[in-house]
């Protein structure tokens, strides 16, 4: 099967279905993503902080480097200039690979100069370490803000979207700015899969809630990123494109917006190690 794929502004293509690897810490990377790839998927999206480069690199290692579009993702506490360029040529070395498509800031980081990240992504690009750079988890005052700062084309904000977020104004500014959005979480880590609404079009399509949802992310142009272990729910996630939601059908799950975070609740604790600001 030929994924669909949506143009980033270096004229790269990114596929519109990827395996996210979020929670699959070391060897728990493998299996799932031994089956993505014997699916058909091409489209790889970690991170420095998921803990599963290294293992990673070994499946991707197998692999045709040139059919895969691979991600990673910088922690918020290394997003000063000398951590960016150190973090990303270790997850570089970790996945045996000589470049990355995108690279991503995961987390936005109050303590550290958005121009000094955006400065270190810039000379990443110009190395031809990194083909696209990109941001995670910002919104539109921090999004808006990163661009100003820098000359470097913003490729992606991923971020947490689904039925019960969906963030209309940031999805609509990133649209308007070239700014492919991809979903973290696009199935609401499975809360929204029993919702009635969901399971009564999954009924009625004959499909699953979980292609239900993707489904409709998809057809509203945003990049959707399923972490999934078991090959039956990998090949299903991966079955999206030989049906459409009508158009009523996409209006009821639009009704579902509550504004509800599952990970993304913008208020934090900033004593976690993550943001290296912990005394």
């Amino acid at each position: 099967m030929t994924v669909p794929t949506t143009t980033l502004p270096s004229d790269d293509e990114l596929p519109v279905v990827g395996k996210g690897t979020y929670e699959l810490e070391g060897e728990t990377v493998q299996e799932p993503v031994e089956m993505a790839l014997d699916v058909g998927y091409t489209h790889i999206d970690t991170a420095e902080g998921y803990m599963n480069e290294p293992s990673l690199g070994e499946v991707l290692a197998d692999h045709d480097r040139d059919e895969l579009f691979l991600t990673s993702k910088v922690l918020a506490k290394h997003l000063n200039y000398e951590s960016v360029i150190e973090a990303a040529k270790t997850t570089l070395e970790d996945l045996q690979t000589d470049y990355l498509d995108l690279y991503l800031i995961h987390w936005p980081n109050p303590a550290i100069s958005v121009r000094e990240t955006m400065d270190a992504m810039a000379t990443l690009e110009e190395q031809e370490l990194v083909r696209n750079v990109g941001v995670s988890n910002f919104d539109l005052y921090q999004l808006s803000a990163a661009q100003h700062v820098t000359d470097v084309p913003i490729a992606v904000n991923q971020i947490e979207f689904h039925p019960y977020l969906q963030r209309p104004e940031l999805v609509e500014y990133c649209q308007e700015n070239d700014i492919v959005v991809e979903a973290a979480a696009p199935l609401a880590r499975t809360e929204v899969l029993d919702d009635p609404v969901i399971e009564e079009l999954a009924e009625e399509y004959d499909r699953t809630p979980a292609q239900i949802v993707l489904r409709w992310a998809v057809e509203k142009d945003v990049v959707v990123l399923p972490r999934s272990t078991s090959r039956k729910h990998i090949e299903q996630n991966f079955d999206l494109f030989d049906f459409e939601l009508e158009a009523d059908d996409h209006a009821r799950i639009d009704d579902l917006d509550r504004d509800e975070p599952v990970y993304d609740d913008r208020a934090r604790s900033w004593d976690d190690d993550v943001w290296g600001m912990a005394e």
